[in-house]
Protein backbone atom coordinates (compact mmCIF):
# COMPACT_ATOMS: atom_id res chain seq x y z
CA UNK A 1 0.00 0.00 0.00
CA UNK A 2 3.07 2.37 0.74
CA UNK A 3 4.31 1.95 -2.56
CA UNK A 4 1.36 2.83 -4.22
CA UNK A 5 0.69 6.03 -2.53
CA UNK A 6 4.08 7.05 -3.56
CA UNK A 7 3.42 6.72 -6.77
CA UNK A 8 0.23 9.25 -6.42
CA UNK A 9 0.29 12.73 -7.21
CA UNK A 10 -0.46 14.50 -3.33
CA UNK A 11 -2.73 17.69 -2.98
CA UNK A 12 -3.37 19.45 -0.50
CA UNK A 13 -6.65 20.95 0.37
CA UNK A 14 -6.83 23.78 2.89
CA UNK A 15 -10.34 23.96 3.25
CA UNK A 16 -13.39 23.63 6.20
CA UNK A 17 -16.29 22.44 4.47
CA UNK A 18 -16.70 18.80 4.98
CA UNK A 19 -18.99 18.64 1.39
CA UNK A 20 -16.81 20.51 -0.48
CA UNK A 21 -13.66 18.30 0.25
CA UNK A 22 -15.32 15.43 -0.28
CA UNK A 23 -16.50 16.73 -3.58
CA UNK A 24 -12.77 17.83 -4.65
CA UNK A 25 -11.60 14.50 -3.46
CA UNK A 26 -13.08 12.37 -5.48
CA UNK A 27 -12.72 14.52 -8.16
CA UNK A 28 -9.02 14.30 -7.86
CA UNK A 29 -8.84 10.80 -7.19
CA UNK A 30 -10.54 10.12 -10.75
CA UNK A 31 -6.85 11.63 -11.86
CA UNK A 32 -4.91 9.44 -9.49
CA UNK A 33 -4.60 11.95 -7.28
CA UNK A 34 -4.78 11.08 -3.24
CA UNK A 35 -5.89 14.38 -1.22
CA UNK A 36 -4.95 15.53 2.27
CA UNK A 37 -7.09 17.98 3.93
CA UNK A 38 -6.03 20.98 5.81
CA UNK A 39 -8.53 23.03 7.85
CA UNK A 40 -6.77 26.06 8.56
CA UNK A 41 -3.91 28.32 7.42
CA UNK A 42 -1.52 26.72 10.53
CA UNK A 43 -2.51 23.08 9.92
CA UNK A 44 -1.69 23.70 6.38
CA UNK A 45 1.70 25.64 6.88
CA UNK A 46 2.28 23.02 9.52
CA UNK A 47 2.13 19.95 7.00
CA UNK A 48 4.62 21.39 4.53
CA UNK A 49 7.38 20.23 7.06
CA UNK A 50 6.28 16.95 7.00
CA UNK A 51 6.87 13.49 4.65
CA UNK A 52 3.39 14.23 2.58
CA UNK A 53 3.96 18.12 2.59
CA UNK A 54 7.42 17.25 0.99
CA UNK A 55 5.37 15.34 -1.86
CA UNK A 56 3.08 17.67 -2.77
CA UNK A 57 2.71 18.03 -6.11
CA UNK A 58 -0.04 21.05 -5.76
CA UNK A 59 -2.16 23.03 -3.28
CA UNK A 60 -5.64 24.22 -3.48
CA UNK A 61 -7.03 26.93 -1.19
CA UNK A 62 -10.56 28.02 -0.48
CA UNK A 63 -10.28 32.03 -0.43
CA UNK A 64 -12.88 31.80 2.73
CA UNK A 65 -9.94 29.59 5.29
CA UNK A 66 -8.07 32.61 5.69
CA UNK A 67 -10.36 34.93 4.74
CA UNK A 68 -8.86 38.82 4.26
CA UNK A 69 -5.35 37.50 5.21
CA UNK A 70 -5.78 34.54 1.85
CA UNK A 71 -2.58 36.75 -0.03
CA UNK A 72 -0.92 36.42 3.24
CA UNK A 73 -1.31 32.72 3.29
CA UNK A 74 -0.23 32.46 -0.46
CA UNK A 75 2.86 34.03 0.01
CA UNK A 76 3.52 32.13 2.73
CA UNK A 77 3.33 29.10 1.06
CA UNK A 78 4.88 30.13 -2.06
CA UNK A 79 8.59 31.38 0.32
CA UNK A 80 8.50 28.11 1.90
CA UNK A 81 7.82 25.99 -1.55
CA UNK A 82 8.18 28.53 -4.26
CA UNK A 83 7.67 25.60 -7.33
CA UNK A 84 4.35 24.13 -6.49
CA UNK A 85 1.27 25.53 -7.40
CA UNK A 86 -1.16 26.96 -5.52
CA UNK A 87 -4.54 27.11 -6.90
CA UNK A 88 -7.64 28.99 -5.63
CA UNK A 89 -10.78 28.87 -4.76
CA UNK A 90 -13.40 31.57 -4.50
CA UNK A 91 -16.84 32.73 -5.15
CA UNK A 92 -15.81 36.29 -5.94
CA UNK A 93 -15.14 37.33 -9.89
CA UNK A 94 -13.24 39.98 -8.90
CA UNK A 95 -10.26 40.82 -11.14
CA UNK A 96 -8.71 42.76 -8.45
CA UNK A 97 -8.70 39.86 -6.27
CA UNK A 98 -7.15 37.74 -8.81
CA UNK A 99 -4.13 40.08 -9.48
CA UNK A 100 -3.76 40.08 -5.41
CA UNK A 101 -3.41 36.65 -5.27
CA UNK A 102 -1.38 35.84 -8.70
CA UNK A 103 1.10 38.73 -7.76
CA UNK A 104 0.84 36.54 -4.13
CA UNK A 105 2.16 33.36 -6.13
CA UNK A 106 -0.89 31.86 -6.64
CA UNK A 107 -1.10 29.80 -10.17
CA UNK A 108 -4.72 29.69 -11.04
CA UNK A 109 -7.70 31.49 -9.76
CA UNK A 110 -11.36 29.27 -9.74
CA UNK A 111 -14.62 30.22 -9.66
CA UNK A 112 -17.20 28.39 -7.34
CA UNK A 113 -19.00 26.11 -8.36
CA UNK A 114 -15.84 24.93 -10.63
CA UNK A 115 -17.25 22.13 -12.72
CA UNK A 116 -15.08 18.71 -12.60
CA UNK A 117 -13.15 18.96 -16.17
CA UNK A 118 -12.11 23.17 -15.28
CA UNK A 119 -10.35 22.06 -11.63
CA UNK A 120 -9.03 18.67 -13.31
CA UNK A 121 -7.64 20.95 -16.30
CA UNK A 122 -5.86 23.46 -13.91
CA UNK A 123 -4.41 20.76 -11.72
CA UNK A 124 -2.75 19.18 -15.13
CA UNK A 125 -1.79 22.53 -16.11
CA UNK A 126 -0.43 23.62 -13.28
CA UNK A 127 1.75 20.28 -12.80
CA UNK A 128 2.45 19.53 -16.37
CA UNK A 129 6.08 18.64 -16.31
CA UNK A 130 7.51 18.74 -19.98
CA UNK A 131 6.86 22.38 -20.33
CA UNK A 132 6.23 25.13 -18.16
CA UNK A 133 2.68 26.04 -18.50
CA UNK A 134 1.84 28.53 -15.50
CA UNK A 135 0.84 31.58 -17.62
CA UNK A 136 -1.83 29.77 -19.92
CA UNK A 137 -4.27 29.33 -17.43
CA UNK A 138 -8.10 29.63 -18.04
CA UNK A 139 -8.69 33.76 -16.50
CA UNK A 140 -10.62 34.83 -18.97
CA UNK A 141 -13.64 34.25 -17.10
CA UNK A 142 -12.86 37.00 -14.54
CA UNK A 143 -13.58 39.42 -17.31
CA UNK A 144 -17.33 40.33 -18.85
CA UNK A 145 -17.79 39.44 -22.28
CA UNK A 146 -19.03 41.65 -24.96
CA UNK A 147 -22.65 41.85 -25.53
CA UNK A 148 -22.52 43.62 -29.34
CA UNK A 149 -21.31 42.12 -32.29
CA UNK A 150 -20.11 44.95 -33.20
CA UNK A 151 -17.54 44.75 -29.80
CA UNK A 152 -16.21 41.55 -31.82
CA UNK A 153 -12.67 41.91 -32.42
CA UNK A 154 -11.76 40.20 -36.03
CA UNK A 155 -11.60 40.68 -39.54
CA UNK A 156 -11.06 36.61 -40.89
CA UNK A 157 -13.56 35.72 -43.35
CA UNK A 158 -14.76 32.65 -41.46
CA UNK A 159 -15.07 34.46 -38.44
CA UNK A 160 -16.80 37.32 -39.95
CA UNK A 161 -19.33 35.20 -41.52
CA UNK A 162 -20.13 32.95 -38.28
CA UNK A 163 -21.08 36.06 -36.63
CA UNK A 164 -23.62 37.43 -39.36
CA UNK A 165 -24.97 34.23 -39.04
CA UNK A 166 -25.79 34.78 -35.55
CA UNK A 167 -26.60 38.16 -35.71
CA UNK A 168 -29.55 37.16 -38.28
CA UNK A 169 -29.70 34.13 -36.44
CA UNK A 170 -30.72 36.65 -33.32
CA UNK A 171 -33.02 38.37 -34.19
CA UNK A 172 -35.77 35.08 -34.94
CA UNK A 173 -37.38 32.63 -32.82
CA UNK A 174 -35.55 29.35 -33.97
CA UNK A 175 -32.85 26.77 -31.77
CA UNK A 176 -29.75 27.61 -32.41
CA UNK A 177 -26.22 25.06 -32.87
CA UNK A 178 -22.82 26.72 -32.12
CA UNK A 179 -19.90 24.44 -32.72
CA UNK A 180 -16.58 25.41 -31.68
CA UNK A 181 -13.52 23.94 -29.99
CA UNK A 182 -12.96 25.80 -26.34
CA UNK A 183 -12.16 28.95 -25.81
CA UNK A 184 -12.89 30.29 -29.22
CA UNK A 185 -16.10 32.02 -27.98
CA UNK A 186 -19.19 30.67 -27.89
CA UNK A 187 -20.14 32.13 -24.70
CA UNK A 188 -19.40 35.36 -25.74
CA UNK A 189 -21.62 34.98 -29.33
CA UNK A 190 -24.58 33.18 -27.29
CA UNK A 191 -24.99 36.44 -24.94
CA UNK A 192 -24.60 38.65 -27.75
CA UNK A 193 -27.14 36.84 -29.53
CA UNK A 194 -29.79 36.88 -26.34
CA UNK A 195 -28.94 40.79 -25.80
CA UNK A 196 -29.82 41.10 -29.36
CA UNK A 197 -32.79 39.02 -29.78
CA UNK A 198 -36.45 39.72 -29.42
CA UNK A 199 -36.46 37.95 -25.87
CA UNK A 200 -33.34 40.10 -24.53
CA UNK A 201 -35.45 40.81 -21.46
CA UNK A 202 -36.79 37.67 -20.59
CA UNK A 203 -34.66 35.40 -18.63
CA UNK A 204 -31.40 33.49 -19.75
CA UNK A 205 -30.20 30.05 -18.11
CA UNK A 206 -26.51 28.82 -18.93
CA UNK A 207 -26.03 25.10 -18.33
CA UNK A 208 -23.01 23.10 -18.85
CA UNK A 209 -23.87 19.66 -18.96
CA UNK A 210 -20.33 18.99 -18.67
CA UNK A 211 -20.60 20.29 -14.99
CA UNK A 212 -23.48 19.13 -13.91
CA UNK A 213 -23.11 14.96 -12.21
CA UNK A 214 -25.24 12.45 -15.00
CA UNK A 215 -27.71 11.99 -12.06
CA UNK A 216 -28.79 15.53 -11.79
CA UNK A 217 -29.18 16.90 -15.27
CA UNK A 218 -32.71 15.38 -15.19
CA UNK A 219 -33.83 17.37 -11.99
CA UNK A 220 -31.39 20.08 -13.39
CA UNK A 221 -33.11 20.67 -16.69
CA UNK A 222 -36.75 19.60 -16.21
CA UNK A 223 -37.26 19.66 -12.15
CA UNK A 224 -38.89 17.27 -9.73
CA UNK A 225 -41.87 16.71 -7.33
CA UNK A 226 -41.30 15.93 -3.52
CA UNK A 227 -40.55 12.06 -2.81
CA UNK A 228 -39.72 11.59 -6.69
CA UNK A 229 -36.51 9.21 -6.00
CA UNK A 230 -34.66 8.80 -3.15
CA UNK A 231 -33.49 12.12 -1.48
CA UNK A 232 -35.36 14.24 -3.18
CA UNK A 233 -36.77 16.31 -0.31
CA UNK A 234 -38.55 19.49 -1.88
CA UNK A 235 -39.27 20.08 -5.13
CA UNK A 236 -36.62 21.28 -7.69
CA UNK A 237 -37.94 23.61 -10.75
CA UNK A 238 -36.39 22.92 -13.80
CA UNK A 239 -34.20 24.93 -16.26
CA UNK A 240 -36.96 25.21 -18.65
CA UNK A 241 -39.90 26.45 -16.31
CA UNK A 242 -37.48 28.88 -14.97
CA UNK A 243 -36.68 30.07 -18.26
CA UNK A 244 -40.27 30.62 -20.00
CA UNK A 245 -40.52 33.03 -22.26
CA UNK A 246 -36.68 33.22 -22.22
CA UNK A 247 -33.01 31.30 -23.42
CA UNK A 248 -32.01 28.18 -22.29
CA UNK A 249 -28.47 27.40 -23.33
CA UNK A 250 -26.96 23.92 -23.11
CA UNK A 251 -22.98 24.33 -23.07
CA UNK A 252 -21.96 20.99 -24.07
CA UNK A 253 -24.76 19.55 -25.48
CA UNK A 254 -22.70 16.85 -26.43
CA UNK A 255 -22.09 15.43 -23.11
CA UNK A 256 -25.98 14.11 -22.35
CA UNK A 257 -26.81 10.85 -22.15
CA UNK A 258 -28.64 8.64 -24.97
CA UNK A 259 -31.96 8.91 -21.87
CA UNK A 260 -31.40 12.76 -21.54
CA UNK A 261 -31.19 13.30 -25.15
CA UNK A 262 -34.67 11.27 -25.39
CA UNK A 263 -36.91 13.60 -22.92
CA UNK A 264 -35.03 16.95 -24.72
CA UNK A 265 -36.68 15.25 -27.57
CA UNK A 266 -40.18 14.47 -26.18
CA UNK A 267 -39.86 18.58 -24.77
CA UNK A 268 -38.67 20.23 -28.05
CA UNK A 269 -41.30 18.53 -29.71
CA UNK A 270 -44.17 18.77 -27.24
CA UNK A 271 -43.36 22.16 -25.90
CA UNK A 272 -44.57 20.80 -22.46
CA UNK A 273 -42.28 19.58 -19.70
CA UNK A 274 -42.94 17.13 -17.18
CA UNK A 275 -41.26 17.34 -14.06
CA UNK A 276 -39.83 13.96 -12.69
CA UNK A 277 -43.04 12.42 -10.09
CA UNK A 278 -45.23 14.81 -11.28
CA UNK A 279 -48.70 13.93 -12.46
CA UNK A 280 -49.46 16.57 -14.85
CA UNK A 281 -46.83 18.50 -17.47
CA UNK A 282 -46.33 22.42 -17.48
CA UNK A 283 -46.52 24.43 -21.24
CA UNK A 284 -43.17 26.37 -21.89
CA UNK A 285 -42.01 28.40 -24.44
CA UNK A 286 -38.53 28.35 -24.40
CA UNK A 287 -35.74 29.53 -27.09
CA UNK A 288 -32.95 26.78 -27.37
CA UNK A 289 -29.30 27.89 -27.95
CA UNK A 290 -26.74 24.70 -27.83
CA UNK A 291 -22.98 24.59 -28.29
CA UNK A 292 -20.43 21.89 -28.23
CA UNK A 293 -16.87 21.59 -28.36
CA UNK A 294 -16.84 18.94 -30.50
CA UNK A 295 -18.87 18.47 -33.95
CA UNK A 296 -22.60 17.20 -33.27
CA UNK A 297 -22.99 15.48 -36.64
CA UNK A 298 -19.94 13.14 -36.11
CA UNK A 299 -21.45 11.61 -32.96
CA UNK A 300 -24.64 10.91 -34.89
CA UNK A 301 -22.34 9.09 -37.31
CA UNK A 302 -20.77 7.35 -34.73
CA UNK A 303 -23.95 6.43 -32.92
CA UNK A 304 -23.50 8.83 -29.78
CA UNK A 305 -25.58 11.23 -30.18
CA UNK A 306 -29.82 11.51 -31.77
CA UNK A 307 -30.44 12.60 -35.10
CA UNK A 308 -34.18 13.72 -34.43
CA UNK A 309 -32.22 15.95 -31.75
CA UNK A 310 -29.23 17.37 -34.31
CA UNK A 311 -32.27 17.86 -36.68
CA UNK A 312 -34.41 19.95 -33.53
CA UNK A 313 -31.05 22.08 -32.74
CA UNK A 314 -30.08 23.48 -35.56
CA UNK A 315 -32.54 25.70 -37.97
CA UNK A 316 -29.16 27.02 -37.72
CA UNK A 317 -25.72 26.00 -37.01
CA UNK A 318 -23.02 28.52 -36.51
CA UNK A 319 -18.88 27.24 -36.39
CA UNK A 320 -16.91 29.31 -35.00
CA UNK A 321 -12.64 28.59 -36.35
CA UNK A 322 -9.99 28.40 -34.05
CA UNK A 323 -7.42 30.97 -33.21
CA UNK A 324 -4.87 28.50 -34.82
CA UNK A 325 -7.19 29.40 -38.14
CA UNK A 326 -7.29 33.36 -37.87
CA UNK A 327 -4.12 34.27 -36.77
CA UNK A 328 -3.95 37.32 -38.55
CA UNK A 329 -6.73 38.77 -35.91
CA UNK A 330 -4.18 38.11 -32.91
CA UNK A 331 -2.52 41.31 -33.23
CA UNK A 332 -6.10 43.27 -33.02
CA UNK A 333 -7.28 40.74 -30.37
CA UNK A 334 -3.93 41.28 -28.23
CA UNK A 335 -4.44 45.06 -28.16
CA UNK A 336 -8.33 44.98 -27.33
CA UNK A 337 -7.44 42.36 -24.33
CA UNK A 338 -4.44 45.08 -23.38
CA UNK A 339 -7.03 47.85 -23.69
CA UNK A 340 -9.79 46.14 -21.63
CA UNK A 341 -7.38 44.36 -18.89
CA UNK A 342 -5.45 47.91 -18.29
CA UNK A 343 -9.53 49.21 -17.08
CA UNK A 344 -9.27 46.51 -14.20
CA UNK A 345 -8.69 47.32 -10.74
CA UNK A 346 -4.81 47.01 -9.86
CA UNK A 347 -3.41 46.78 -13.47
CA UNK A 348 -2.70 49.11 -15.82
CA UNK A 349 -2.77 50.30 -19.97
CA UNK A 350 0.25 48.78 -21.14
CA UNK A 351 1.73 48.83 -24.88
CA UNK A 352 3.39 45.79 -26.58
CA UNK A 353 6.46 45.31 -28.58
CA UNK A 354 6.25 43.99 -31.96
CA UNK A 355 8.53 41.28 -30.53
CA UNK A 356 6.17 39.95 -28.32
CA UNK A 357 3.10 40.41 -31.33
CA UNK A 358 5.20 38.30 -33.06
CA UNK A 359 6.17 35.62 -30.67
CA UNK A 360 2.39 35.77 -30.01
CA UNK A 361 1.82 35.23 -33.97
CA UNK A 362 4.08 31.97 -33.64
CA UNK A 363 2.23 29.79 -30.88
CA UNK A 364 -1.23 28.14 -32.28
CA UNK A 365 -3.09 28.83 -28.98
CA UNK A 366 -4.92 25.37 -28.34
CA UNK A 367 -7.11 27.03 -25.86
CA UNK A 368 -7.43 29.81 -28.28
CA UNK A 369 -9.41 33.27 -27.73
CA UNK A 370 -9.67 32.79 -24.08
CA UNK A 371 -5.95 31.37 -23.67
CA UNK A 372 -4.64 34.45 -25.05
CA UNK A 373 -6.25 36.45 -23.34
CA UNK A 374 -5.52 34.59 -19.96
CA UNK A 375 -1.68 35.13 -20.94
CA UNK A 376 -2.05 38.79 -21.59
CA UNK A 377 -4.06 38.84 -17.97
CA UNK A 378 -0.80 37.27 -16.36
CA UNK A 379 1.45 38.21 -18.33
CA UNK A 380 0.20 42.31 -17.81
CA UNK A 381 -0.09 41.20 -13.70
CA UNK A 382 4.01 40.41 -13.40
CA UNK A 383 4.82 43.67 -16.00
CA UNK A 384 6.59 46.37 -14.17
CA UNK A 385 7.31 48.08 -17.61
CA UNK A 386 5.41 50.18 -19.53
CA UNK A 387 5.56 47.46 -22.22
CA UNK A 388 5.18 43.73 -22.68
CA UNK A 389 8.26 42.49 -24.91
CA UNK A 390 9.02 38.97 -25.58
CA UNK A 391 10.58 38.54 -22.13
CA UNK A 392 7.31 38.94 -20.41
CA UNK A 393 6.12 35.45 -21.86
CA UNK A 394 9.04 32.85 -20.75
CA UNK A 395 7.17 30.53 -20.93
CA UNK A 396 5.66 30.92 -24.43
CA UNK A 397 9.44 31.74 -25.47
CA UNK A 398 10.22 28.17 -24.02
CA UNK A 399 8.02 26.66 -25.23
CA UNK A 400 8.28 28.08 -29.09
CA UNK A 401 12.16 27.10 -28.55
CA UNK A 402 13.25 30.75 -27.94
CA UNK A 403 11.96 31.78 -31.26
CA UNK A 404 11.05 35.72 -30.94
CA UNK A 405 10.06 36.32 -34.35
CA UNK A 406 8.97 34.34 -36.98
CA UNK A 407 10.07 34.97 -40.67
CA UNK A 408 6.88 34.95 -42.17
CA UNK A 409 5.32 38.63 -40.79
CA UNK A 410 2.51 38.14 -43.43
CA UNK A 411 1.66 34.74 -41.44
CA UNK A 412 1.79 36.48 -37.77
CA UNK A 413 -0.08 39.11 -39.07
CA UNK A 414 1.93 41.97 -37.92
CA UNK A 415 3.90 42.96 -40.94
CA UNK A 416 5.62 46.54 -40.24
CA UNK A 417 7.36 47.09 -36.65
CA UNK A 418 5.25 49.54 -35.16
CA UNK A 419 7.29 49.84 -31.69
CA UNK A 420 10.51 49.38 -30.31
CA UNK A 421 11.07 47.28 -27.86
CA UNK A 422 11.10 49.99 -24.80
CA UNK A 423 6.76 50.39 -25.85
CA UNK A 424 7.69 53.73 -27.99
CA UNK A 425 6.63 54.22 -31.35
CA UNK A 426 9.28 54.38 -34.35
CA UNK A 427 10.06 57.15 -35.99
CA UNK A 428 7.79 57.71 -39.05
CA UNK A 429 10.43 58.06 -41.56
CA UNK A 430 11.76 54.72 -40.71
CA UNK A 431 8.31 52.88 -40.06
CA UNK A 432 7.30 54.83 -43.78
CA UNK A 433 10.25 52.93 -45.77
CA UNK A 434 9.18 49.48 -44.25
CA UNK A 435 5.70 50.14 -46.29
CA UNK A 436 7.11 50.91 -48.97
CA UNK A 437 9.82 48.68 -48.43
CA UNK A 438 6.71 45.67 -47.95
CA UNK A 439 5.12 46.92 -51.19
CA UNK A 440 8.04 47.14 -53.56
CA UNK A 441 8.49 43.65 -52.61
CA UNK A 442 5.03 42.32 -52.16
CA UNK A 443 4.12 43.72 -56.25
CA UNK A 444 7.51 42.43 -57.22
CA UNK A 445 9.05 45.73 -58.17
CA UNK A 446 6.25 47.24 -60.17
CA UNK A 447 6.44 50.46 -59.35
CA UNK A 448 2.50 51.61 -60.69
CA UNK A 449 0.96 49.13 -58.69
CA UNK A 450 3.13 50.06 -55.75
CA UNK A 451 2.30 53.85 -56.17
CA UNK A 452 -1.15 52.56 -57.05
CA UNK A 453 -1.62 50.17 -53.81
CA UNK A 454 0.04 52.91 -51.53
CA UNK A 455 -2.01 55.90 -52.76
CA UNK A 456 0.46 58.16 -54.43
CA UNK A 457 1.43 59.11 -57.64
CA UNK A 458 5.05 58.11 -58.98
CA UNK A 459 6.45 60.89 -58.32
CA UNK A 460 5.64 60.92 -55.43
CA UNK A 461 6.73 57.66 -54.47
CA UNK A 462 10.33 57.94 -56.43
CA UNK A 463 10.77 61.48 -54.36
CA UNK A 464 10.01 59.28 -51.23
CA UNK A 465 12.54 56.59 -52.17
CA UNK A 466 15.53 59.43 -53.01
CA UNK A 467 14.15 61.20 -49.50
CA UNK A 468 14.81 57.55 -47.33
CA UNK A 469 17.36 56.75 -49.16
CA UNK A 470 15.59 53.46 -50.75
CA UNK A 471 16.96 52.12 -53.90
CA UNK A 472 14.44 50.17 -56.38
CA UNK A 473 15.22 47.04 -55.56
CA UNK A 474 14.83 46.95 -51.62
Amino acid sequence: MAMAEDDQQLLMLIDDEPAQCRLISAIAAREGWRTITAGDSETAVAILGTRDGMRLSAIILDQWVPGDDTCELIAELKSRRPKLPILMLTTSASPALAVDAMRAGATDYLIKPVSPDRLMDALRAATQKEAPSDELQPLAEKMPVALDFDAMIGTDPKFRTALAQAAKAARGHANVLLEGESGTGKEMVIRAMHAASPRAKAPLRIINVGGVPVNSVESVLFGHEPNAFPGAFDRQIGAFQQCDGGTLVLDEVNRLTTDMQQRLIETLISGIVRPTGASHGFRVDVRLFCASDYPVEQLVASGHFDADLLELITPTKIVLPPLRERTGDIAGLTRHFLARIGEQPGLRHLSIADSALSLLASYDWPGNVRQLQAVLFRAAVHCDNQSLTAESFPQLRELLGEMQESSNPQHEGVGVMLYTDDGNLRPLDQIEADVIRLAIGHYRGRMTEVARRLGIGRSTLYRKLSDLGIGDAA
